[in-house]
């Protein structure tokens, strides 16, 4: 059920949500049912051998990603919430119970670590790194999941964000429902 706002929704759209949530699925399938341009940011953020771009080469390739009227942006980069946020008229917040993301998430970890499948410039997910590693994706979720659920509507009550349609998911099932009604 949407947090603050209707149904309705905008062409210029940022889905958000914690590590796992399944953000990227959500984005390509608005950006797929709308016309939309999806724009990842771990792919403009990530360089290969997992490499970090420093925020002077990546701050301006999302600025340049969302000056066109009619995209879609996944990610939580806190940094480029002066950049989207403004831009943006709606927020899609995946929201989901912490036993569903880590699960979902292990299950996608797996997945990834067991095919080598390539996420972004040669970027692929290793078992080793992914489970006994401080760099874990498990362990980041594990870190930043209580986090994000609390800074998330501190973050839209702020006068500079009230522009924004927030829509909340709790579930899966409630985000698939509504994405089945999308049009273009």
């Amino acid at each position: 059920m949407p947090k603050r706002g209707d149904h309705q929704l905008g062409r210029r759209i940022n889905v958000v949500g914690t590590t796992g949530s399944g953000k990227t699925t959500v984005a390509r399938a608005i950006a797929e049912r709308l016309g939309l341009e999806h724009v990842e940011l771990d792919a403009l953020f990530w360089r290969p051998g997992w490499g970090e771009t420093p925020d002077a080469e990546f701050l301006p390739k999302v600025d340049k990603a969302t000056r066109g009227d009619r995209w879609v942006v996944d990610g939580n980069y806190s940094r480029t919430r002066a950049i989207v946020w403004p831009r943006a008229d709606t927020i899609v917040w995946l929201d989901y119970s912490f036993l569903r993301v880590f699960w979902q998430l292990v299950r996608r970890t797996l997945r990834r670590a067991a095919t080598g499948e390539e996420l972004w410039d040669g970027c692929r997910e290793r078992l080793a790194s992914c489970l006994f590693s401080r760099d874990s994706i498990l362990l980041w979720c594990v870190q930043t999941y209580w986090r994000r659920r609390r800074s998330f509507p501190e973050a839209f009550a702020r006068p500079e964000h009230r522009h924004l349609r927030v829509l909340r998911f709790r579930t899966p099932r409630a985000t698939a429902h509504w994405l089945r009604g999308l049009e273009g």
